[in-house]
């Protein structure tokens, strides 16, 4: 499942990494604002100037970035997120040749730096290369996109892959409220960071409710991680 090919152009992919040594690259939550802030800054073919952005927006809201950045020219479609305190997922598409590592060299390098300064950290900060793995249709697509956002259940039930989902009210409950994952923006209310996504070109069966809680039942009852050979972050 781990990327053995070159990305292609219109396809779409789940990329993931955990920090080096399974060490935390969230710390808190400026860590991943920052994080949220470089996966809508850095989603374009020109350069950005973090330094030179923050200044202008100095004594304003991350949320006026996220309304008011944009590009005309993104290199990936970006459909769904899940940051964890050692870890993140994303499921990206290939908008144009080389746009996805493009952008995320963009992404790791930035949050990188920022982090090693603000932390006075040396050396790597996450474990080696991304890895990722080709969504090729539609039921793999559903199930990427549910196990992403059911990713941060670790949080509070580390068992929860191995003896299935036990509470659904409590699953329902924290994944609505987990502010770190884009779970929030396709079924609860739209804020600031859904402009990171792509939401125009969606699937459909990404855009409501009702067929993300058959995700999760699907997920549940049908779909156990070893049926797809998923190998986990």
């Amino acid at each position: 499942m781990f990327r053995d090919a070159p990305f292609a152009v219109g396809e779409t992919y789940h990329v993931f990494n955990r920090g080096a040594h399974k060490e935390p690259v969230f710390n808190n939550e400026e860590d991943y604002r920052r994080f949220l802030l470089l996966l809508r800054l850095a989603n374009r073919v020109e350069s950005i100037n973090m330094r030179k952005i923050l200044t202008q927006y100095k004594g304003r809201s991350f949320a006026n970035i996220f309304q008011d950045e944009d590009s005309e020219h993104p290199l990936v479609d970006l459909y769904g997120y899940c940051l964890m305190p050692n870890h993140f997922h994303l499921i990206l598409r290939e908008k144009i040749e080389n746009g996805i590592s493009s952008f995320l060299k963009k992404v790791l390098t930035g949050y990188s730096m920022y982090f090693n300064t603000k932390y006075e950290h040396s050396g790597v900060l996450f474990q080696g290369r991304f890895k990722s793995s080709h969504i090729a249709n539609e039921p793999y697509f559903r199930y990427i996109f549910t196990y992403v956002h059911l990713n941060s259940l670790d949080l509070i039930d580390s068992g929860w892959k191995e003896k299935g989902l036990q509470d659904y009210n409590k699953v329902r409950n924290h994944i609505k409220n987990y502010p770190y994952s884009s779970f929030v923006d396709y079924s609860v209310s739209k804020r600031p960071e859904t402009s990171i996504l792509s939401t125009e070109t969606a699937p459909d069966f990404l855009k409501t409710q009702n067929d993300i809680e058959e995700l999760i039942d699907s997920f549940a009852k049908d779909r156990p991680l070893h049926a797809l050979g998923i190998k986990e972050v």
